[in-house]
C-alpha cells in the first residue's frame, strides 16, 4: 500500500507523521519504505542523522523529489508492505505525480480554519487526479493538537461531514516530536508509553483498518 501525505501548506507535520507511520509499521514487522519527496529533504536529513549516531535501521528512506513519483513508487512498493511518500510543499507538478501514485492520500491539518482554507488548493488536486484514480482514497488528519481543546473539536465536527472525511485518531501537539527530529529517533523509541507513542499507534491502526476495507471487495 502507498500512503501519501500531502498539504500545499507547510509546516502540518506532513514528515514528523511520515517518519512515525513509517516507524510504527517497521515495529509491527512490516516492511516499509519511505520516500522523501520533499525538495528540502527532512526525511534524508533525519535518517543521516540516526545514521551517524549508530542507530538501528529501521526502514529505508529513498530521496525521489521528481514529477516522475508516480512511475517509480510502484516499483518500490514491489518489495514493501507499506511505501510511504512525505509529499513537498508547493510544487503542483510533484504534487500530482505524488497523487497519481498513492493508494491512500492523508491530508495533515493544524486545528485553525486558516489550515482549511488552505487545504483548498490540495483538494482542487486531489479531484483532478481522481479523473485518472477514481477508487483514490483520502482523509484529513487533525496533527499537533489539543484534543480537548474548543478549536479542535471544532475543526473535527468542521471536517466530520466534509469529503474526504477526518480520520477518529489524532496526534497532539508534542515536545517529544521535536527531540525526535533533532536526534534521528523516533517518539516511541524516547518514551515508548507516551501520549505521542500510543497516538501515532491509534493513527497507524486506523489507517490499516481503513486499508483493509477500501481492497475489500
Amino acid at each position: 500500500m502507498i500512503v501519501a501525505l500531502l498539504n500545499q501548506k507547510g509546516g502540518v507535520g506532513k514528515t514528523t507523521l511520515a517518519l512515525h507511520l513509517a516507524g510504527e509499521w517497521a515495529r509491527r514487522g512490516r516492511r516499509v519504505t519511505l520516500v522523501d519527496a520533499d525538495p528540502q529533504g527532512s526525511a534524508l536529513d533525519w535518517s543521516q542523522q540516526r545514521s551517524r549516531d549508530g542507530a538501528p535501521r529501521l526502514f529505508g528512506v529513498v530521496g525521489l523529489a521528481r514529477d516522475t513519483l508516480h512511475r517509480e513508487a510502484p516499483e518500490l512498493a514491489r518489495d514493501a508492505d507499506h511505501v510511504v511518500i512525505d509529499g513537498p510543499p508547493r510544487v503542483a507538478g510533484l504534487m500530482r505525480s505524488a497523487l497519481l501514485a498513492a493508494d491512500l492520500v492523508l491530508i495533515p491539518v493544524q486545528p485553525s480554519p486558516f489550515d482549511g482554507w488552505a487545504s483548498a488548493e490540495m483538494l482542487a488536486l486531489l479531484n483532478e487526479a481522481r479523473i485518472y484514480r477514481p477508487q483514490l482514497a483520502a482523509r484529513f488528519v487533525l496533527n499537533r493538537c489539543g484534543a480537548r481543546t474548543l478549536i479542535a473539536r471544532e475543526t473535527a465536527e468542521t471536517l466530520a461531514d466534509h469529503d474526504p472525511p477526518v480520520l477518529s485518531a489524532t496526534v497532539g501537539q508534542r515536545v517529544v516530536f521535536a527531540e525526535a527530529a533533532q536526534s534521528g529517533r523516533l517518539a516511541g523509541e524516547i518514551d515508548d508509553d507516551s501520549p505521542a507513542s500510543r497516538e501515532i499507534a491509534a493513527l497507524a491502526a486506523e489507517i490499516d483498518r481503513l486499508s483493509i476495507a477500501t481492497v475489500a471487495p
